[in-house]
């Protein structure tokens, strides 16, 4: 394959990183180096690859080639000039927090947050002397008023979990860079074939790729992608680790030796040097296989909850649905713009008989599986309020869009006709 030709995602999915065969076996499919280190040509070659003076490999907390291979993939899938992969997705939030916010800064973020980061910005950042302000994650001009000279970044979620509301993307990216501070996007719930974030102004985005990426729920990771926009030069006082003389690392400026990849070898040299949340080389080689198929998968994620979220909202004891293809949701027009192809493979609905019933309702399914995971080719669900939310207090909760009577459905791959069916009986049982 040429490298100055431009393809389209599913041939990227594909071959972005391996574009020709295993050079030694002629391997067709990605080969695991499951290695810890690797040999140096002699002593020279060593101290230049330490000094980040030369590309290479030294051990395998900073660098493989598997997760290479995965890492430019990613990175090239969401339009990034470089990407990190670690052990989880909410090892990449703190990764990127690790490196931009210090003790005294504050994080301003959309309130509409999965439980576990919502937990990490009430709980863990605070530890370690990061504030976290908090604003309705459509309330544009409270962004504005929740930063300050201490402010490290503006956080939100593609499409909030649980609430399913996408935010305008070029209003908080303005916003932010007005401000001089980076624009950082989780982007799970839509994946990079929905929806780039960088291509509206983020300039740092992260994903679970346990969830839509890989797909399969067998293998868990994540990715913190750069986008290679932010002037850190700018901004130096501020990033010190990123455009400074950096003291951890002899002295290295990341922004001049590596320029607009400057966060990305800051995230490997500082991040995964010092926190270990490296991916491992075989999780890597799993959630490539995953993504290969992502494209397809996504297809049928999106035209499954479709179809279900319009019988869901027929349902006589469903008392709302919450999706964005549906053109009552609040931000429909906003996904419309930003999500391309499709509106992603999440549902969430309440019944008119409340929080007993949606209990029994996620306990009576019987293809789809009671479990903490989305984005999975099978069909999950859960009750958030008693789940994934349940050490918000009911303030928090509020904020995050979680009601007692909330189910929340990943619709999978299956039968549409096969979930409908699955659902309808569940709600019987719950409500008759």
């Amino acid at each position: 394959m040429s490298d100055d030709q431009d393809h389209g995602f599913e041939t990227d999915a594909l071959h972005v990183g391996q574009e020709e065969p295993d050079a030694e076996a002629r391997s067709r499919a990605p080969p695991l180096y499951q290695t810890t280190s690797y040999v140096f040509e002699d002593a020279e070659d060593a101290a230049k690859q330490f000094a980040l003076e030369k590309p290479g490999h030294i051990y395998s907390r900073l660098m493989n080639p598997t997760v290479g291979m995965l890492q430019e993939r990613l990175a090239a899938l969401e339009g990034g000039v470089g990407a990190v992969a670690t052990a989880s997705g909410m090892a990449s939030l703190n990764l990127a927090t690790f490196l931009l916010a210090d003790v005294g800064d504050n994080v301003v973020t959309a309130s509409s947050l999965y439980g576990g980061t919502y937990t990490y910005y009430t709980h863990t950042a605070p530890r370690n002397g990061v504030e976290t302000r908090f604003v309705d994650t459509l309330d544009y001009d409270a962004y504005a008023e929740a930063i300050d000279e201490n402010t490290a970044y503006v956080h939100c979620e593609t499409i909030g979990n649980p609430s399913l509301v996408t935010p305008d993307f070029e209003r908080l990216a303005e916003i932010a860079h007005d401000h001089g501070v980076p624009f950082f996007v989780d982007n799970t719930f839509a994946t990079p074939y929905l929806c780039n974030p960088i291509e509206h102004g983020a300039d740092l985005v992260w994903n679970s790729t346990t969830k839509w990426i890989h797909g399969h729920g067998t293998t868990v990771g994540g990715v913190l992608v750069d986008g290679g926009s932010f002037p850190w030069e700018e901004h130096a006082d501020k990033y010190p680790e990123i455009a400074g003389d950096n003291p951890a690392y002899h002295g290295v400026n990341f922004r001049e030796r590596f320029e607009d990849a400057a966060f990305t070898y800051a995230a490997i040299a500082r991040g995964l040097r010092d926190l270990g949340c490296q991916q491992s080389p075989f999780d890597a080689w799993q959630t490539m296989q995953g993504l290969e198929t992502l494209p397809a998968r996504m297809d049928r994620h999106c035209d499954n909850a479709m179809g279900v979220a319009e019988f869901l909202a027929d349902h006589p004891e469903v008392s709302w649905v919450t999706y964005p293809g549906l053109e009552d949701h609040e931000t429909h027009d906003t996904a419309s713009k930003y999500l391309d192809g499709g509106y992603g493979g999440m549902i969430t609905f309440g019944l008119d008989a409340g929080y007993d019933a949606a209990r029994t309702t996620v306990e009576s399914t019987e293809i789809a599986s009671l479990l903490a995971n989305v984005g999975d080719a099978k069909t999950l669900i859960i009750h958030p309020a008693s789940t994934t939310h349940q050490q918000l207090t009911d303030e928090e909760k509020a904020a995050a869009g979680v009601t007692d009577d909330m189910v929340r459905l990943s619709v999978g791959t299956e039968s549409v006709e096969d979930i409908k069916a699955d659902l309808d009986q569940a709600i019987g049982q719950a409500t008759n």
